[in-house]
């Protein structure tokens, strides 16, 4: 599906190093932390082989990946549906606000309009992401007044 000068598709293996890239700026822009790039491909291509995880899509323009965003599923057992979660959303700093993630979002939008049992399409932002919020607002979501409390083992 193209918007405007973006092509939004799902990812597949030979994506896998972009998104690696893609990721591992995620987390120094936001988080200021520098990612293990084998961990993180090991993760990125677990994802693509089993789809009950999840899945990537990606926007690319002249065959150059600019944006990336991973869904995970959330069952709700209220609403006997899913929720699409997307996570790890990224652009390129160069292709930020000329319609990269608003192309990846109206494509996933029609795709969970279009999938059976999805419910809502969810998302986590920090709230000095002032940015990404109104966009998100922009495009219909609302935001909540709920915290986000976590305790992360790692390896």
């Amino acid at each position: 599906m193209s918007n405007n000068h973006f092509n939004v598709r799902r990812a597949t293996q030979s994506d896998v190093e972009s998104i690696v890239e893609l990721n591992r700026n995620i987390a120094r822009e936001l988080e200021n932390v520098e990612l293990d790039p084998d961990l993180l491909r090991r993760g990125v291509a677990e994802i693509l082989v089993s789809p009950t995880k999840g899945f990537y899509v990606v926007a690319e323009t002249d065959s150059k990946i600019v944006g990336v965003l991973m869904v995970r599923y959330e069952w709700s057992p209220r609403r006997f549906a899913t929720f699409w979660w997307f996570d790890n959303v990224f652009v390129d700093p160069k292709w930020r606000r000329k319609g990269v993630y608003t192309a990846m979002h109206h494509h996933l939008e029609k795709e969970s309009l279009d999938t059976d049992g999805v419910c809502g399409i969810r998302l986590y932002t920090s709230m000095e992401n002032k940015d990404a919020r109104r966009t998100y607002r922009q495009l219909g979501m609302k935001g909540a007044h709920d915290e986000f409390f976590e305790i992360e083992f790692t390896q």
